[in-house]
């Protein structure tokens, strides 16, 4: 299993408080890996909010491909943003370049819908993990405005300890973290959770049983984006992009989707049409489980859902303008000590948390009830 820690907040917080509540998860961990996902930047990053981002790790060789294509593609860049590395006992080598780059749009793209740049921001994300995959002189994480992305292999403190994180001005209002156990694959970052793709952002604990079908399905789309899957669990991001942006549903339909009611179940739903022609033509997406999942989407919206089987822990809870999602009780009381733990959420399986924006308050929404 993996460990998972989300924190959403109405002010910018460190990416030390996941780490140090994945510290208190140690036993559901093994050490083989850490991913950061950061939303809504603050610190160095607070003034370039509508900048897009390019979160990745890079050798000298794959440096100077990168510059050069994205010159060629008429980025401009802005700033840089590196970790201060710090050598650490235990940890692998150190890479050549890790980076956080700041650039503007081509001049052709500045004005276009934000549909049109996202889908540019996309491509150039594929094109430079296309051109750096082989020998892995580039590894692309996400390039989207206003996130920031870290992932490596090693023990999560190791690895904060590693960047130093605890010692950086970093901050974000929304941060997923993914304590790794390496179970079906080998350690290799593009397996490392968090996933994202164009402002959709998920990670999960659990065995993901339907991957294959779900990979083929959505392979089957022919979106330029649903690529890699060197995880069983990336098809999750791509679920919520898919129900979300491609086809416009609302997000309580991810739930909807994944785990489908019995027949029975949803003849007592008012949208109970809908429902049968969602289950009949989207079958191939449901999961198999065990899963928790927790994502966000791009307007900062975050949640968390299980599968039927329910057999992966998540709590949710805080206080009014800080929450978080996390696999145990513990990780919840390292974040947020100071909440009424009576008002603790233990999601069943019919049950998606949402919490909005700016982390002003938490609803259960329940598939049954709608």
């Amino acid at each position: 299993m993996c460990r998972l820690a989300a924190i959403t907040s109405h002010d910018y917080f460190s990416p030390m408080e996941n780490i140090l509540a994945l510290e208190t998860m140690k036993e559901g961990h093994d050490g083989s890996g850490l991913g950061l996902t950061l939303k809504d930047l603050g610190g160095p990053f607070e003034k370039m909010k509508g900048y897009p981002v390019l979160s990745g790790i890079c050798s000298k060789k794959g440096a100077k491909m990168l510059d050069d294509y994205m010159e060629k593609a008429g980025f401009k860049l802005i700033d840089i943003w590196a970790p201060k590395i710090k050598a650490v006992k235990g940890m692998l080598a150190a890479r050549d370049h890790y980076f956080a780059r700041v650039y503007d749009y081509p001049a052709s793209y500045k004005h276009k819908p934000v549909r049109e740049r996202d889908d540019l921001l996309m491509n150039i994300r594929i094109a430079l993990r296309k051109m750096g995959e082989s020998d892995e002189s580039i590894f692309v994480f996400s390039f989207y405005p206003d996130v920031l992305t870290l992932k490596e292999v090693g023990d999560p403190l190791q690895v904060a300890e590693f960047f130093g994180l605890d010692k950086d001005t970093l901050k974000a209002k929304v941060i997923f973290a993914q304590g790794r156990q390496n179970t079906n694959y080998a350690i290799y970052l593009y397996a490392c959770h968090p996933f994202f793709i164009q402002g959709y952002c998920s990670m999960t604990n659990g065995e993901n049983t339907a991957f294959v079908p779900i990979r083929e399905y959505l392979t089957g789309r022919h979106f330029p984006g649903y690529i890699g899957y060197n995880s069983d669990s990336e098809v999750f991001t791509h679920i919520l992009h898919y129900t979300s942006r491609q086809l416009g549903f609302p997000l309580t339909y991810y739930k909807d989707v994944i785990t489908p009611l019995k027949e029975s179940e949803i003849e007592g739903r008012e949208d109970r049409e809908s429902l049968k022609l969602i289950k009949q033509s989207l079958r191939p997406l449901c999961i198999d489980g065990p899963n928790v999942v927790i994502g966000f989407t791009p307007d900062g919206t975050c949640f968390m859902v299980h599968d039927a089987k329910k057999l992966r822990p998540g709590v949710v809870g805080g206080l009014k303008g800080k929450y978080a999602l996390m696999s145990e009780e513990c990780g919840l009381d390292s974040a947020i000590p100071k909440r009424d733990k009576t008002q603790d959420i233990f999601p069943m399986k019919h049950d998606m948390v949402i919490i909005r924006p700016k982390a002003e308050e938490v609803t259960v929404w329940n598939q049954l009830h709608n």
